[in-house]
């Protein structure tokens, strides 16, 4: 009879962290609850593979979908330590991996100089002295001078940690090729030292807003998930967990509000996070009510340049209530009067000849009416009347008027150049 094999304690816990802390897709989503993080089945699905095949997750889509959270989230809910590496135009390798402590291998080299004179004083020659030297320059090229950045610092971990690589499309291609070996083989290569192997492999989670396409190498490396705004739903169940103090009513026309404003052509969309912070914003002003005019003054916080800005306050009181009126606040387009607007912007537009204080006006000939009121001296308060002026009593003197005076006065027959 066979003997049965015991495993070690360290075979144990490899077998434990092989099958990751969920053991279905549907706790991934029901832990991530817990935390606040409201995820689909298909974004849970893409975090359990990351647990149980121990490759990278790429996350692209745009800014304020919840990328970065998803990556705090899920520290949060195993337990681990999160690195984060922000990534940005310009950035090299040593901001990555690790960078020489210059200055305090300097200090040791003048503790260190009266040994050094020790170390050579008994030498026969230059070169046996120089020798001597050589062979303790790798005291200086140690670990003890090393100090890792965040890639190596996560790979040296001896507890698991959460890599975050946040926004690697704003870094240069030069890093991409650097991240190959540490994704691929999660290991880190120091040319002075030797090559860094994870004990710990981390979970590694990386974003991108797609500013630029990524080199297929890298994407070869990682699973890969496009996170793109949420649906109406699952967007207000997020506003509702974040607890912004905003009524549910008020929150689900919220969200409709600002759905609204990612179909306008905006230089920046609106993100979850803003919604988040505009739902806290209104709750903190005390509002009931959405209105046209809340809105519009409290739209800087989900739209961030000034034509997005005039674009959404145009559309907002339509987005409020389909079935308002817009004012045209004197721009004269023509805008919901009824008639097209090829009119003259800078003539006024005729007034009605009707009245609308007399009921009968509608039913009187216009020009029978206007020669009925042509009695002499109804004007004798006018203007230039001076006999008015000083006596309000005081009848108007009619002067007549000559045919030859009439076509004087309105240009009559002659010809005006052209």
């Amino acid at each position: 009879m066979s003997e049965a094999v015991v495993p070690t304690v360290t075979e144990a816990a490899d077998a434990v962290a092989s099958i990751g802390p969920f053991e279905s897709v549907d706790q991934v989503i029901e832990t991530l609850r817990e935390q606040g993080y409201i995820a689909d089945t298909r974004l849970a699905t893409t975090v359990f593979l990351l647990t149980r095949l121990d490759k990278p997750l790429l996350l692209e889509g745009p800014a304020g979908v919840g990328k970065t959270e998803l990556a705090k989230m899920l520290a949060v809910a195993t337990g681990r330590r999160l690195l984060r590496l922000q990534c940005y135009e310009g950035q090299d390798e040593t901001k990555a991996l690790y960078e020489w402590d210059y200055g305090k291998q300097l200090m040791y080299t003048q503790i260190l100089r009266e040994k050094i004179g020790q170390l050579v004083e008994d030498a026969p020659d230059l070169a046996a002295a120089v020798d001597r030297i050589g062979s303790q320059e790798s005291v200086f090229f140690s670990e003890r001078f090393l100090a890792p950045r965040p890639l190596l610092e996560a790979i040296r971990s001896e507890q698991p940690v959460v890599l975050l690589i946040d926004e690697v499309d704003r870094a240069d291609e030069a890093l991409e090729a650097v991240l190959l070996e540490t994704l691929g083989e999660f290991q880190i290569s120091v040319p002075e030292i030797g090559t860094f192997v994870a004990e710990q492999r981390p979970y590694v989670l990386l974003t991108s807003n797609n500013t630029r396409d990524l080199a297929a190498a890298l994407k070869r490396r990682c699973l890969h998930l496009f996170l793109d705004y949420p649906s109406a739903s699952r967007e207000l169940e997020i506003v509702k967990s974040k607890k912004t103090g905003l009524s549910d009513q008020l929150a689900e026309e919220l969200v409709n509000v600002v759905r609204g404003l990612r179909e306008l052509e905006l230089r920046k969309s609106p993100s979850i996070s803003e919604t988040i912070d505009w739902a806290r914003t209104l709750a903190v002003l005390g509002v009931d009510e959405l209105s046209s005019q809340i809105l519009s003054d409290t739209v800087s916080v989900v739209v961030k340049y000034d034509k997005d800005v005039r674009k959404a306050l145009d559309a907002l009181p339509r987005l409020v209530d389909p079935n308002a009126v817009v004012d045209d606040h004197g721009h004269g387009h023509g805008h919901g009067h009824g008639h097209d607007g090829d009119h003259d912007h800078g003539t006024p537009a005729p007034r009605a000849a009707v009245r609308h204080d007399d009921p009968d006006d509608g039913d009187v000939d216009g020009r029978g009416k206007r020669t009925g009121k042509d009695n002499a001296g109804r004007h004798h308060d006018g203007y230039g009347n001076k006999a008015a002026a000083g006596n309000p009593n005081a009848q108007q003197k009619v002067r007549s008027v000559t045919p030859g005076q009439g076509a004087r006065s309105f240009g009559g027959s002659r010809k005006r150049p052209v």
